[in-house]
């Protein structure tokens, strides 16, 4: 007893771990892994949990993007995140959906650190104004590459399962069976699953498309540029200088708002970004929607198949429920002579009066049959 409760508590603390394990990626492509509980993390990126349940493994949400005052709120399907504007946190670094992606971030970000270090450097030399209003945020960065990640994870799990369908289909086509009508049960399932799954990332994607309220609040940088800037010309405060990432983008987001007074209004640059990932996913959910119109095709050719040899087997009881008749017929004329006539006409040299009787009968009984036929092929009861 006290080992198995060792056991149970062990693996309560190796579910509790995995729960609670996040991996940080800052804006140079440096990981480390967090093992802390939800106000840790509530504290860290200042949101709410609210917000922070969203991301919970343990509760089904729909997909999910949020922008927030400081933080984007990213669920889409395994790819639970937390982005802010100069790190990222992701949910479940060991799971395997999940790895790809981490790998992915560590691969980009040096580079997007890299230009912010070059427009860190022009900053000492306000001659040089090229690029600055062509910088990507970092938070734009890492949608970017949460978007890219689960569009073809679904693109590839679409692909897998039409090299799956179309042989199944061919097959059952070809063979109407119990196992191949099953096989391809099973995998109309699992294509209604992934249709689902895809339409939700794609009405998540259409509907910040359609808000432009939604999308501004994406703009992390230039929220916090505009919460820090001077109304007044006043020097801005210090508290952002530490970050030298920040600092470039609050720099330059400050210049352009006062070129302009379009500031929150624009989203132009994240309205592309998305438009591209949503032509994605669409092009995955149209995927989709064909193969289920194939399914729905090959269904209907076997019901015109089933339908075609249930007409076969009615003409076949036809044709047996006619000849069925003129036996019955033949049956009865010959029980009439042999049981209620007498056999006088037998002994008075009348035996040839039974061979007529029997020709008769029969050229009867097979007219009979021939009209039946021919009145149930004129009223279109069988084929020609």
């Amino acid at each position: 007893m006290a080992r198995d409760g060792f056991e149970i508590e062990a693996s309560l603390k190796k579910k509790t771990a995995v729960s609670r394990s996040w991996v940080l990626l800052d804006h140079c492509g440096r990981s480390s892994i967090l093992d802390v509980d939800k106000y840790a993390i509530m504290r860290r990126v200042q949101i709410h949990a609210r917000d922070l349940r969203i991301l919970d493994p343990l509760l089904s949400y729909p997909s999910t993007i949020l922008g927030r005052e400081k933080v984007i709120v990213l669920n889409l399907e395994h790819i639970k995140a937390i982005i802010t504007a100069e790190e990222v946190l992701l949910r479940d670094p060991f799971d395997d959906n999940v790895i790809p992606l981490v790998e992915e971030l560590q691969r980009r970000l040096p580079l997007a650190n890299a230009i912010c270090q070059g427009q860190a450097e022009e900053e000492e030399h306000p001659g040089v104004e090229s690029g600055e209003e062509n910088e990507f945020p970092f938070e734009f960065q890492a949608l970017e590459v949460a978007l890219e990640a689960i569009c073809s994870f679904l693109d590839a799990r679409t692909r897998e399962l039409e090299t799956e369908v179309y042989p199944a289909l061919d097959e059952l086509t070809s063979k109407i069976s119990s196992r191949n009508l099953d096989r391809v049960r099973k995998l109309k399932s699992a294509m209604t699953r992934l249709t689902n799954r895809v339409q939700k990332v794609r009405d998540e994607l259409e509907q910040l498309l359609d808000d432009d309220d939604d999308m501004a609040d994406l703009y992390l940088s230039r929220k916090l540029a505009g919460a820090s800037s001077p109304v007044s010309g006043s020097v801005a405060s210090n508290w952002f200088l530490n970050s030298p990432t920040i600092g470039s983008k609050i720099s330059k987001t400050s210049r352009a708002s006062a070129a302009t007074t379009q500031g929150e209004n624009d989203v132009e640059e994240l309205e592309m970004l998305l438009e591209a990932y949503f032509m994605q996913i669409d092009g995955t959910m149209n995927k989709l929607t064909t193969l289920r119109e194939y399914i729905d095709d090959t269904e209907d050719y076997i019901n015109i198949q089933l339908d075609n040899h249930r007409n076969q087997l009615i003409q076949l009881e036809l044709f047996l429920s006619s000849g069925t008749v003129c036996l019955s017929v033949y049956s009865l004329v010959a029980a009439i002579f042999g049981m209620n006539f007498p056999t006088i006409w037998k002994q008075a040299g009348h035996g040839y009066i039974f061979k007529w009787v029997v020709i008769l009968t029969g050229v009867v009984c097979s007219s009979l049959f021939l009209f039946t036929i021919s009145y149930a092929r004129h009223k279109g009861l069988v084929g020609s």
